[in-house]
């Protein structure tokens, strides 16, 4: 289980596993609620790659983030450090 804590947005941290490149898990602590059980139950299997191409650059409200996009920052540190398992 890997953990992030988010900047910027509503979520405060996300939680989410990685299995052969392929994210198994994800679950959003705060935020809109709805949303983010939609946001999660949509990347449950998907190659890690393709899930920050499809997040990366998405903006809430201005913030120049959002919750999504702070998935894809923590996929792509993951990625940075070589934490696959």
């Amino acid at each position: 289980m890997y953990t992030y804590n988010t900047n910027g947005v509503c979520s405060s941290q996300i939680n989410f596993d990685i299995v052969e490149n392929k994210i198994k898990s994800v679950t959003f602590i705060g935020g809109c609620n709805g949303n983010l059980q939609a946001i999660s139950r949509l990347v449950s299997g998907m190659d890690v790659n393709e899930a920050i191409k499809k997040l990366q650059g998405i903006s809430c409200n201005g913030k120049g983030t959002s919750c999504p996009d702070q998935f894809a920052t923590a996929l792509k540190q993951l990625i940075s450090k070589n934490k696959f398992l």
